[in-house]
C-alpha cells in the first residue's frame, strides 16, 4: 500500500520495531524530534501522521496539515489531549488512538518505585556512590509481606500493580468509583479516605479528566496519609498537587514520592535541561533520593510498543478499508 505515514518521536532504538510490525507495508516516514511548529514542514506530502504524547496538534498546526490533504491524526498512546479534536473534527480529520497496551509496562514500574523507596534503596545506593557506606537508621524498613498498599484506580494497570504486591504477600487496598469483578478478586475495596489513611504505599492509576479531579490528590488528602507513607504517580501530572507534596516531603510527614509524570512535560522530555522554571519541581529535585522523577518511561519496554505499533497499523488498515474503526476518538 502507499499509504504515507509521518510517524513522530521514534526512537533510535524504536525504528526496527516500526519496520518489522509494517505488515499492510505503508510508506513510512520516521521523525526522532515531536511534532512541533517549528518541525510541521516535515508532514509536508504525507497522507497521515502517527503522534505521541507531548506532539503539538494544536488548531494551527491541523490546519496546517489539512491545507496539505492530511486528514488522519492517530496517535499511539492512550490518552490525546496533544490533539484539539475540536479542531480536528471541524477540519473533516480523523483522530485514532490505542486504548490500551501491555499493563504491565506501567505497573511494574509503579511497583518498582514504591519498593525502591520503601526499601530505602535510592538512599543507600546513593550514600555509597557518596563513598558514605555507614548503614544509617533512616535505611531500615518494614518487609513487603508486612505492608499495606492502596492502588487508587483498579483498572489493567492497577490490577496489575496490585497482582504484584499480593503475589509477595501485602495487603492492598483499591479505590475506585469502578469496583470490577476482576479487581475484586484482587484488591480490599474501601473508600478513599480510609486507603490514604491506612496504605504504606498509595499508587496512582486513575485517568485525569479536565476539569473534574484536577489535582484531586491536595493538600487536606496528602496530610491524611500515614506519617512516612509514600505515594508514587504513574497516571497523570494534573491529578496530584506537587506543591503539597513537596511541603509534607520537607516538613517529614511524607516518606517518599515518586512520579513518571510532569507539568508542562514539553519543557522537559527529551532535553537536557539547563535550567528548571518551575519551582515545585525545583523543590522535589532538591529532595533526592527521596523523591524519584523518571521522564515517562511507564511505557518504554518491548512489550508495550509492540503493541501501541501494531494497534496503530491496525487502526489505519481498518479506517482505510471499512471507513471506522473501534478506536477513533471524537470531540464531546
Amino acid at each position: 500500500m502507499n499509504f504515507k505515514i509521518a510517524a513522530y518521536g521514534v526512537r533510535e532504538n524504536e525504528v526496527e520495531y516500526f519496520q518489522k510490525l509494517n505488515q499492510y507495508h505503508y510508506q513510512l516516514k520516521l521523525i526522532p524530534e515531536l511534532l512541533t511548529t517549528e518541525n510541521l514542514a516535515t508532514a509536508q506530502g504525507m497522507d497521515a501522521v502517527l503522534l505521541r504524547a507531548n506532539c503539538t496538534a494544536n488548531a494551527k498546526n491541523l490546519a496546517q496539515l489539512k491545507d496539505w490533504g492530511i486528514k488522519y491524526i492517530f496517535t499511539r498512546t492512550v490518552g490525546f489531549n496533544h490533539i484539539d479534536l475540536e479542531a480536528a473534527q471541524a477540519n473533516g480529520q480523523i483522530v485514532a488512538r490505542v486504548p490500551s497496551y501491555s499493563p504491565h509496562a506501567v505497573a511494574d514500574l509503579a511497583f518498582s518505585l514504591g519498593l525502591t523507596l520503601q526499601r530505602h534503596l535510592s538512599l543507600a545506593a546513593f550514600n555509597s556512590h557518596q563513598q558514605n557506606f555507614q548503614v544509617l537508621t533512616e535505611e531500615f524498613s518494614r518487609e513487603i509481606h508486612d505492608l499495606t498498599v492502596g492502588i487508587v484506580g483498579t483498572g489493567r494497570i492497577g490490577v496489575t500493580e496490585a497482582q504484584n504486591y499480593r503475589a509477595l504477600g501485602a495487603r492492598v487496598l483499591g479505590y475506585d468509583v469502578f469496583q470490577s469483578p476482576q479487581a475484586q478478586k484482587i484488591v480490599e475495596f474501601v473508600d478513599q479516605d480510609q486507603l490514604f489513611q491506612t496504605a504504606d504505599i498509595v499508587s496512582l492509576h486513575v485517568p485525569y479528566f479536565p476539569g473534574k479531579n484536577d489535582r484531586f490528590v491536595n493538600q487536606e488528602l496528602v496530610q491524611k496519609m500515614k506519617p512516612g507513607a509514600i505515594l508514587i504517580n504513574t497516571a497523570r501530572a494534573e491529578i496530584v498537587d506537587t506543591s503539597a507534596v513537596a511541603t509534607a516531603l520537607e516538613n517529614g510527614h511524607l516518606g517518599g514520592f515518586a512520579t513518571d509524570v510532569l507539568d508542562n512535560e514539553k519543557q522537559y522530555l527529551g532535553k537536557e535541561v539547563a535550567t528548571i522554571p518551575d519551582p515545585t519541581l525545583k523543590r522535589l529535585l532538591a529532595l533526592y533520593p527521596r523523591v524519584l522523577i523518571t521522564p515517562h518511561i511507564g511505557s518504554y519496554t518491548e512489550e508495550a510498543l509492540t503493541d501501541m505499533i501494531q494497534i496503530s497499523y491496525d487502526n489505519f488498515h481498518q479506517v482505510l478499508t471499512t471507513g471506522t474503526c473501534p478506536n477513533l476518538v471524537q470531540a464531546d
